[in-house]
């Protein structure tokens, strides 16, 4: 196994800027970026192969919450320590409760950069983004204040709101071997290797799942118009 060299650091940023600034959907962002990582860091990448096969092997979050399913409450600190619930967010209108693995992953970045880009059209139907991630406060502010999100991004500490979804899976010894140039024990405040698998739940002012996405490949995420049509489809519900 072979962790990442300086050099192929260097090339891996300048490909995410490359695919941040292409035009195209989100989910062609990704894909440039997971072929540019697959040239520079191709052991990853295999690596990461094997991880999803395994998760797909298991059901990895299939048994999240569904459509039409409650959505689990949860009260969780921003990045300012303020607490946040669902039903305060709810109040307002539908919420898209977006589950991150954090503000090192460029996969992430370049979700929530895309988010981002949404939220005059989110904000005009009534809808909410809050997005959850693992990451200390000082990590979720620096995430906040590099990609200019105008919504709250919470700390699930340990994995545990993730956990009760059973969105939460332990990164192997051979990924955490070559995610070792990322110093995953002080994002996260412990040593366990957690993640959320990324997900998207669409929740109605009613609490109730209208639609979701979940893929235990993260280099896949949910596409920004299938995230507004849902947000939109829910508003109308309520």
């Amino acid at each position: 196994m072979t962790s990442l060299s300086p050099a192929d650091a260097e090339q891996l940023r300048l490909a995410f800027q490359r695919c941040r600034d292409m035009d195209g959907t989100l989910n062609e962002q990704l894909r440039a970026y997971a072929d540019a990582s697959r040239e520079f860091f191709p052991a990853y990448g295999e690596a990461v192969d094997r991880l999803v096969a395994r998760l797909n092997g298991n059901g990895g979050g299939e048994t999240a919450p569904l459509p039409d399913d409650p959505m689990p409450p949860f009260m969780l600190p921003d990045e300012n320590g303020a607490l946040v619930t669902l039903s305060s967010l709810l109040e307002h209108g539908p919420v898209a409760v977006m589950f991150f693995r954090g503000h090192w992953c460029p996969y992430c970045r370049l979700n929530v950069r895309a988010v981002v880009q949404a939220r005059g059209r989110i904000e005009a139907m009534g809808a909410r983004i809050v997005a959850i991630m693992p990451e200390t406060q000082g990590y979720t502010r620096q995430l906040k204040a590099d990609s200019g999100a105008p919504f709250p991004i919470l700390t699930d500490l340990d994995n545990g709101y993730a956990l009760s979804l059973n969105l939460a899976i332990w990164l192997d010894t051979e990924i955490q071997h070559l995610l070792s140039h990322q110093d995953m024990a002080k994002y996260h405040g412990n040593d366990g290797w957690m993640l959320p698998i990324p997900a998207v739940f669409v929740v109605g002012r009613d609490g109730i799942v209208k639609a979701r996405f979940v893929d235990p490949d993260f280099r896949k995420r949910m596409e920004i118009d299938d995230l507004l049509a849902a947000l939109e489809s829910a508003g109308r519900e309520n």
